[in-house]
């Protein structure tokens, strides 16, 4: 089969790989359909998560139809099903209390002792995400192999696109639980960093969820009238002070819970960013955090922050005396996609959740390594790549 393969910093490339084949008795084969390039496959082409490996084969979020299955799989061949991101095994402590996202079975033991080392813990599993999450193979490809398919995927129903549902995998239950992890209350007012995809589905998750009001804030021109059009108000940190301007929008309050859906690769001009992407190119650091202390800084006193960027390491000038003298109560983490698949499901099927408006581009899985320098140069105009398998190649893709 034809898949997308990690080959080193800022190169990626399709190869022909082995097909998948069933390995356990919960275990499903799907053929991909539709799959996706997400932002934190960009931390990836950067080079910034460890124990990635030559051949790799990238992408989790993906969707298809089930081909063949496991003597334990409740799926049935000739199934639509979206796969969630995260791989779990439904049985132990933390997928109980539906943290699908920490389960303890997923991460074999193999490839856990890295991030064992790094978070106190060993990670969950995830698909095409490094061996810190079990080195699975990804879904940017022809076909994958999805283990515990009695507990992940989601039926899809007859009668809706592969494009109105691609996205229960990752960014739409990520946005949601971004959130509500945020806790909102009736009148509140939500800032949301970053309207890259996780981004605009937290702005309108949150209008879902109850904020009064949401602002958005990111550089982007094209990225802010998609915000605009969901219903925030919108800030352009290159024009604004955003803390000064949160202070002055909330009448000297400060917003009542904070999104931070950038991550470990903020942009920006600051000296306090400058610093951080010196130390990350000279290896003397990891994160670049500035959207984070942004956020931090400008929630109110006893307000919420809610953190579903993707941080790897370690990060400096961290203001933990502001995070505490504040009072601020702090929600992160991977997503628990499962926990929320059958009621996004639900209302996608209902149009009270817009997917579709994010699409900017759809190509085949061969034109996948030249979007990848699309998706990272150039985000003004590349707000979500869907790759099609077995579509016709094009020049320009559209």
């Amino acid at each position: 089969m034809r898949a997308i393969t990690w080959q080193g910093r800022h190169k990626v490339q399709v190869d022909t790989v082995p097909d998948p084949e069933i390995v356990n008795p919960r275990d499903a084969i799907i053929r991909v359909t539709s799959t996706a390039i997400c932002g934190s496959d960009l931390h990836l082409y950067d080079g910034y998560i460890p124990t990635m490996r030559k051949g790799d084969i990238l992408g989790h979020e993906f969707m298809g139809e089930v081909v063949e299955v496991g003597p334990k799989s409740t799926l049935q061949r000739g199934q639509r099903v979206v796969v969630p991101f995260t791989v779990s095994c439904g049985n132990c402590f933390f997928c109980g209390k539906e943290q699908y996202a920490a389960c303890d079975n997923a991460n074999p033991a193999t490839t856990s002792d890295a991030s064992e080392t790094l978070y106190g813990y060993p990670m969950g599993g995830a698909f095409g995400y490094a061996h810190l999450t079990g080195g699975y193979a990804g879904g940017q490809a022809e076909y994958v192999r999805v283990p515990y398919s009695d507990v992940g995927p989601i039926v899809v129903p007859d009668g809706i696109e592969d494009d109105k549902v691609l996205f229960l995998s990752d960014i739409l239950p990520t946005g949601w639980m971004a959130a509500e992890n945020a806790m909102i209350e009736e009148g509140d007012t939500v800032a949301v960093w970053g309207c890259g995809p996780v981004g605009l589905f937290a702005v309108q998750s949150a209008l879902l969820q109850g904020a009064h009001r949401v602002i958005a804030i990111d550089h982007y021109p094209r990225r802010l009238e998609l915000a605009k059009q969901l219903g925030a108000e919108v800030l352009n940190y290159k024009d604004t002070d955003i803390r000064e301007a949160l202070f002055e929008m909330t009448g000297g309050i400060g917003p009542d819970a904070c999104i931070d859906c950038v991550g470990m690769e903020s942009h920006g001009m600051a000296i306090d960013n400058l610093i951080d992407t010196v130390k990350a190119h000279t290896f003397l650091g990891t994160d670049r955090p500035a959207a984070l202390r942004q956020a931090i800084l400008a929630c109110r006193k006893g307000g919420r922050l809610s953190i579903p960027g993707v941080y790897g390491g370690m990060a400096d000038k961290f203001p933990i005396g502001a995070l505490m003298e504040k009072g601020l109560t702090v929600k992160s983490g991977q997503t628990h996609v499962q926990k929320y698949s059958q009621l996004l499901l639900d209302l996608v099927a209902e149009n009270e959740i817009d997917t579709e408006f994010l699409i900017s581009h759809r190509a085949s899985l061969e034109d996948g390594p030249a979007l990848y320098r699309k998706w990272h140069d150039e985000q003004n105009d590349y707000t979500k790549i869907v790759l099609k398998p077995g579509m016709e190649p094009a020049h320009e893709p559209a």
